[in-house]
């Protein structure tokens, strides 16, 4: 509403005299609205030079035909700033500050006796007004921006911020271009603007140029410390984590999704996050050629999606409501595909040409990091596992158990229990059925065991036939029920041997018993070692040497 009546008040107030004069209001227009359309991105506020042609047309043609093509030339930029639904404020926002900030200054230029037109030079008080036209144009639009920061934005910024010095230096750079337009218009006429018009539209894109070489620069950089963030991270879940926390702080998008190949050349879910929130990860598997996804793993090239209609069809699976603009890129390492990154953006045509460029860098370092973390955790397990049962080794159970201890000191843990095990006669097993099918008991009770402690605790092969528990918070009485409770499952449920010494190899069924020892902390031990030690002498003092196939506590 503020924008027809300000205009229709302009329009009566200071009407314009543009008889015969229509041919050079469109070049001006049209010049007006290609500089417009080549505004530089700077901390996300678009800043284009079209003060030189502003103060000219203002001079030559007056107020009104000045707002009029501030106006148009304003339309073409948010045109080319692409703004989403949550961003369609900033239209009639902008276009009211431009109003006011042209009416304001050009009402006080004329109150102080200023005029327009072809005589403008030939009077020193009207030139003095000139020169502080641009000066008045500057404070208004400034003191209005820092309104709009406080009343709309709700920012605590300052009235002298860069944006506003980078504004005045604009100004102070292009008004003497647009004052020497007006004289070279009053001698050739439209021959002026084509003589210093052209220069600048090629300046502003020279510069415009610059500054997206700087940006790439400065993504470049960027991606060079995460490149070695990455490589420093030794763990799965770490390296997709930092990934995904880069992605949104170089690139402004809703929506990332990152997909694995498994064995089967197939795509499963291991990160989802929506708006820098972590959500569970989806269950869908997907193959080649099947939605998105799958298409970007079969053809292993990127591919944008600019709005919602493009990808609508192909899409399979969730994609949130608000999402236009997708961007699916495949994750390379040695030619061969071995994950997919999906990015939304509730903003149409958000993924321009270079974002694919720093995307391809930026996945062919991830995908480095995370080969070489899952190669780490692969590692490290085997350094920790036992691998025939493929339970904890005793090195690990011993530090473990060191650090529970010392987590029990600092009262974070009120007490800790351990149970040894230990199969009764398990000798006569190897001698019987052979080592092989002991093995595979081995295997079946490590697995029985580890089911049935399942959260609770923490189950390690101690040697041989020995294994042990360690159960965090839980009372000797509590622990000697999930005690009894194995010993119970271990006697009732029989165990199948496949691989035995008769010939005709068919599976046979072995019952088998074990004996378990139990020692609690801080009650019974002060100190790490010292607490196995009492588990230990339970199992063969109170449970071995008392019959076999019970449960039996420690007592000092």
């Amino acid at each position: 509403m503020l924008i027809p009546v300000g205009l229709w008040l302009t329009y009566h107030l200071f009407p314009p005299d543009i008889a015969g004069e229509y041919d050079d209001l469109l070049a001006f227009l049209i010049f007006m609205a290609i500089v417009a359309s080549m505004p530089m991105i700077i901390n996300g506020v678009p800043v284009f030079f079209l003060q030189w042609a502003t103060i000219s047309v203002f001079l030559i043609f007056g107020l009104f035909v000045e707002m009029v093509l501030v106006q148009i030339a304003l339309l073409t930029l948010m045109l080319q700033m692409r703004l989403d639904k949550k961003s369609l404020f900033r239209l009639p926002m902008n276009s009211a500050m431009f109003l006011l900030v042209s009416f304001l200054s050009g009402v006080l230029y004329y109150s102080l006796g200023g005029s327009h037109g072809t005589d403008l030079l030939f009077h020193i008080d009207t030139f003095l007004l000139i020169l502080f036209y641009p000066l008045i144009y500057f404070i208004l639009n400034a003191f209005i921006l820092y309104c709009i920061d406080r009343l709309v934005y709700k920012r605590k910024t300052s009235f002298f911020t860069k944006d506003s010095m980078w504004e005045f230096f604009t100004t102070l750079i292009t008004y003497p271009v647009g004052f020497a337009l007006y004289i070279m218009y009053l001698d050739i006429g439209l021959m002026a603007l084509i003589l210093i018009g052209i220069p600048f539209i090629c300046l502003s894109v020279v510069l415009r140029q610059y500054h997206s070489s700087q940006t790439i620069n400065s993504y470049l950089k960027k991606i060079a410390e995460i490149g070695h963030q990455l490589s420093q991270t030794l763990f799965v879940k770490e390296t997709i984590n930092l990934f995904i926390d880069n992605i949104f702080e170089l690139i402004k998008v809703d929506v990332v999704y990152v997909d694995q190949v498994n064995s089967k050349n197939e795509l499963e879910s291991i990160a989802r996050v929506e708006k820098q929130k972590r959500l569970p990860i989806f269950s869908d598997v997907f193959k080649e050629n099947e939605g998105i996804i799958g298409r970007v793993l079969a053809a292993k090239k990127p591919a944008v999606f600019h709005k919602r209609e493009d990808w609508e069809e192909l899409n399979k699976g969730f994609m949130p409501d608000y999402i236009e603009s997708v961007l699916c890129m495949p994750i390379i390492k040695n030619k061969s595909v071995i994950g997919i990154l999906l990015l939304g953006s509730a903003q149409k045509k958000a993924f321009a040409r270079m974002k694919l460029m720093i995307l391809d860098l930026l996945c062919t370092q991830f995908a480095v990091a995370l080969d070489n973390a899952r190669y780490f955790e692969k590692t490290k397990e085997n350094s920790e596992r036992c691998a025939l049962t493929k339970l904890y080794n005793y090195r690990y159970f011993e530090q473990h158990l060191t650090t529970k201890f010392a987590e029990m000191n600092q009262n974070l843990i009120k007490g800790l229990t351990v149970i040894m095990l230990d199969i009764d006669h398990f000798k006569s097993i190897n001698d019987t059925y052979g080592h092989q099918a002991g093995n595979e008991i081995l295997i079946e009770f490590a697995d029985r065991v580890a089911r049935l402690i399942g959260k609770h605790g923490v189950v390690a092969r101690y040697g041989g036939e020995e294994f042990v528990i360690l159960l965090e918070d839980t009372t000797m009485e509590e622990a000697q029920e999930i005690a009894e409770f194995l010993r119970k499952m271990i006697e009732t449920r029989s165990f199948a041997i496949k691989q035995n010494m008769n010939e005709n190899e068919s599976e046979l069924q072995v019952n088998l018993t074990a004996s378990l020892g139990l020692a609690s902390a801080p009650e019974q031990a002060d100190e790490a070692m010292a607490l196995i030690r009492h588990a230990d002498r339970a199992l063969y003092v109170g449970a071995k040497r008392a019959g076999r196939n019970r449960v039996a506590c420690y007592m000092k």
